[in-house]
């Protein structure tokens, strides 16, 4: 089979950039055909320039990267430097990336690109807030129908919020962007932090990074010694969830994956639990089923998948 056609929209974030590399070390499996960023984990100026950082790491100048949108549709952004550091990489030493931005917007190359792909070839894949393809999605609703799949990290049934006690940050930054996706009736995917949470970074596992002996082996290892400060504080875990490499984890071995199609509603209006994914896992509604949303993972072999590729680079 061909490699899945993919557009990676993110906020570069450890994670994020743990997942772009997953994505250029699996080339039999996916072709990313561009990277769009967007404001999230920090303002689009870092993300921007991170998301150009890590193609370098990945020695894939190649690789477009556009920027997208600098603030949610109707609210105030809010990032986590608190979480990922001033730069969004803290961790590892950060050089000027020399590769040029793309030009044009994001939302511009998302559209043009479901255009003229033929239908159903192209995945979108967010890894941070949903502001570019709901953007796009208001701009050209014709390309909806034209999209394979959307896999999409965010949200929460069980686990609720990390940002607040009833929402996930990627949708809680902009909960607007949230609902017009779910709505879209395209086909969707969520990786929740019901799933991010059980692929945790343990020493052994980042020893594993950092004994590749590599540029991005070291880089990794550096990123996730700084990522873990929070959630070990917070949490209590043993170090910290890899949360946007699921979404490529899945695209290369869905086998490592499992869950339920059900209905997801984003609020959008309650102050108390703005952005939670209210999803229907025990199916107590008669809303119709509109994610698949994944609630486990093989996490063994999640890590030998990411540790075997990352090798590659």
């Amino acid at each position: 089979m061909s490699a899945r056609k993919i557009i990676i929209d993110t906020d570069p974030g450890q994670d994020d950039a743990v997942a772009i590399l997953l994505a250029l070390a699996s080339p039999d499996e996916i072709d990313v055909l561009g990277i769009t960023a967007v404001a999230g984990n920090v303002p689009l100026a870092l993300t921007q320039k991170n998301a150009r950082i890590v193609c370098e790491w990945a020695a894939r100048p190649d690789v477009p990267v556009f920027a997208g949108c600098s603030a949610p549709l109707r609210r105030t952004l809010t990032t986590a430097e608190h979480v990922h550091g001033k730069t969004g990489l803290d961790g590892p030493e950060l050089a000027e990336p020399t590769m040029p931005l793309a030009p044009g917007h994001a939302v511009d190359f998302i559209i043009d690109t479901l255009r003229t792909h033929p239908a159903n070839t192209v995945t979108l894949c967010p890894l941070g807030p949903l502001t570019n393809i709901a953007k796009a999605f208001e701009q050209a609703p014709d390309i909806i129908s034209r999209i394979q799949e959307i896999v999409l990290m965010g949200g929460a049934y069980f686990e609720v919020g990390n940002i607040t006690p009833a929402a996930e940050f990627n949708i809680y930054v902009d909960p607007e962007a949230a609902d017009i996706v779910f709505k879209s009736r395209a086909p969707i995917t969520v990786m929740p932090l019901d799933v991010t949470h059980k692929v945790l970074v343990t020493k052994p596992r980042n020893d594993a990074f950092r004994a590749l002996g590599t540029r991005v082996g070291r880089a990794v290892a550096d990123m996730t010694d700084f990522f873990e400060r929070f959630d070990k504080a917070k949490y209590g875990s043993d170090g910290a969830p890899l949360h946007d490499p699921c979404v490529t984890a899945y695209l290369i071995r869905p086998d490592l994956f499992s869950g339920r199609h059900i209905n997801v509603e984003i609020e959008t209006g309650s102050e108390l639990t703005l952005g939670m994914t209210v999803a229907d896992w025990w199916g107590v509604t008669d809303r119709p089923a509109n994610a698949m949303f994944m609630g486990s993972v093989d996490d063994v072999g999640f890590f030998d998948l990411l540790t075997e590729r990352l090798a590659c680079l």
